[in-house]
């Protein structure tokens, strides 16, 4: 006889959704067993654009961009904010980066080529990655992004020859790891010495990066680059990290009279995903991390660099959330109770990734307590199919629809179509509409790619 598997014991916490705004977008209202965003209610989008769907106020959104753009410039006034695409991009998204007067990074062609149908200033875009290819290095350069952060050799030798054939000087920033192991997951740390990201300084990698660039033609080193990873809520860890690369660049100077006009810091700063999360605000990681910097300067006697911030999950994270209809509810006595929806891990990996936690609440019973506890899980052919493990939610049937809090970085970005299904659309509110702003995929758009002829 088998075992029945042991479950953590999590009691009901009788929360409403009037007690979750906390992680939900800035223009979420409840009253009674009404939710609204930005005026309109979670019922009607559902009826208007089905389910699965991802849904963002994009007031929240400009608000976090301009929040980030004057904080760090009330403190520093020569920043810039560098949002991060890899968390939510499309032609919109896009739009709004650039009517705030941000800049983007971008981290494939992909990623490129929404840019430019949107438009966007490539004076403003940074290009990432670990790998870029030949191709990607190429567009990039043609395109005439603002800098490259270098991440190997090969990919800087890659650039000078094809910058200098194409008779350009083509800005680089060198990305460093400093060797900090930020507080978060794993998987998400970037900056510690077993990564895959950068040239580590106790090895002296970055040092012969940063000789090696120096002596090609067709590139222009204009500083460093360090990201320690993401959903950080420890801000000394940034301390920490600009310590480093500003002794590193100190040494840099005395070595090889190489002065860093800029200096990119990253992003990675944590968001509330559950209500017991308690980050920092973006008003304090400015003060923080230039506070640090000013140090810095005044104790190397150091040019004060040009800096770059990269936020992207803090940017978009609560902005969204996603919309399901639930299915089936199945109970097994004494185990759990699945709540299964239209969705899943397709939509949301960073459960089965991560496992990641979130707030959720059933739409036509947001007045009512959580007093279940449940497995809200996808409809795929995956035992990991769980997009909130042992979630507090309301007593719910077929038919109802659930909404998912702080959905709106990296869920999108990482959806899949396992078991061929078909990615949600992408609604975007503003001054009282919902607007598609990505529609629902198709079967045909599966079939689209499929050369195999019929015959």
């Amino acid at each position: 006889m088998s075992i029945a598997p042991t479950r953590e014991h999590v009691l009901p916490d009788y929360m409403k959704a009037s007690d979750l705004l906390k992680v939900a977008p800035m223009s979420m209202e409840v009253e009674g067993d009404k939710v609204t965003l930005d005026g309109i209610d979670l019922r009607d989008i559902t009826r208007d654009f089905g389910t699965a769907l991802y849904v963002y106020d994009e007031d929240h959104i400009r608000k976090q961009l301009s929040s980030y753009r004057d904080e760090f410039r009330t403190c520093y006034p020569q920043s810039d904010i560098v949002y991060a695409a890899k968390a939510f991009c499309c032609v919109a998204m896009d739009k709004i980066v650039a009517e705030e007067d941000c800049y983007i990074d971008v981290a494939s062609g992909g990623e490129l080529a929404i840019a430019k149908a949107a438009g966007f200033p490539m004076k403003h875009v940074f290009a990432q990655g670990n790998n870029k290819s030949q191709r990607e290095i190429e567009e990039y350069i043609d395109a005439g992004v603002a800098c490259f952060v270098v991440d190997t050799h090969e990919e800087i030798e890659r650039i000078s020859t094809y910058a200098s054939a194409q008779g350009v000087t083509q800005r680089i920033i060198i990305r460093v790891c400093p060797g900090i192991e930020a507080d978060t997951h794993a998987y998400i740390q970037t900056a510690n010495e077993d990564s895959k990201f950068g040239f580590n300084i106790r090895n002296g990698a970055a040092e012969e990066a940063l000789v090696y660039a120096l002596t090609l033609p067709g590139v222009e080193v204009a500083g460093f680059h360090c990201h320690i990873g993401s959903q950080i809520f420890e801000l000394t860890s940034y301390v920490e990290a600009i310590n480093t690369m500003f002794g590193f660049m100190n040494d840099m100077r005395q070595a090889h009279d190489f002065v860093a006009q800029i200096f990119d810091m990253g992003g990675g700063l944590g968001i509330p995903y559950t209500i017991y999360d308690r980050p920092s605000t973006i008003a304090q990681f400015a003060q923080i991390a230039t506070g640090a910097i000013h140090a810095n300067c005044s104790e190397y006697d150091y040019p004060y660099p040009h800096i770059f911030v990269e936020p992207g999950r803090s940017i978009v994270a609560n902005a969204g959330i996603t919309l399901y209809t639930v299915g089936s509810v199945k109970t097994v006595p004494g185990i759990c109770t699945y709540v299964a929806i239209d969705g899943g891990m397709t939509d949301n990996i960073r459960t089965a990734l991560y496992g990641s936690k979130y707030e959720a609440f059933v739409v036509e019973r947001a007045d009512k307590p959580r007093d279940v506890i449940c497995d809200i899980v996808g409809k795929h052919c995956e035992s990991g199919d769980v997009v909130v493990k042992n979630a507090p939610l309301q007593a719910c049937e077929a038919g109802d629809h659930i909404c998912v809090l702080g959905t709106g970085a990296y869920c999108n970005e990482m959806a899949s179509n396992y078991n061929k299904q078909v990615r949600p659309g992408i609604v975007f509110v503003h001054d009282g509409v919902a607007r598609e702003v990505v529609r629902r995929e198709t079967y045909d758009d599966l079939l689209a790619r499929d050369v195999c002829s019929n015959a």
